[in-house]
């Protein structure tokens, strides 16, 4: 991929909107359709998109499989983490409404906490496949 000089400037200039974009879609999926679903996703592909033009090993300098790993953790723990804070708080599972003196404001809360749990978990579980399927056929380092 070193000699397609214009796919490699497209995508240069691309990655960094495809990136807003998942953030855009993971902070106003609680206005409209999206969220951490789909964010996720969207932020997965710009990753792969770049490993695939500038290959496997540049990708891995900047977001390791160690990092991507402890990140999908993470993501499923802030969603746990939200559902049992409203059972510590008073209500049920994820029920979102007693995080906050106001209800509306728990609501919000809440949404943004467990889409942004998702979010960073489907990114994280997509890139992680993405690690295990495209380094096969690659020596191992000792």
């Amino acid at each position: 991929m070193k000699n397609h000089v214009v796919l490699r400037l497209v995508s240069k200039l691309m990655i960094p909107v495809i990136i807003l974009f998942a953030l855009y879609v993971q902070f106003h999926g609680e206005y409209s359709p999206g969220g951490g679903f789909q964010a996720g996703i969207i932020l997965a592909a710009a990753i792969v998109l770049h490993a695939l033009i500038f290959g496997l090993a540049e990708v891995q300098r900047a977001v390791p499989p160690g990092a991507v790993h402890l990140l999908a953790a993470f993501g499923a723990l802030l969603y746990i983490g939200v559902g049992l804070w409203t059972l510590l708080a008073g209500g049920n599972f994820l029920e979102y409404k007693v995080l906050a003196r106001d209800a509306h404001a728990g609501e919000s809360a809440g949404i943004i906490l467990i889409e942004l749990g998702v979010g960073i978990t489907v990114a994280s579980v997509v890139i992680g496949l993405f690690y295990s399927f495209a380094g096969r056929g690659h020596k191992r380092r000792s």
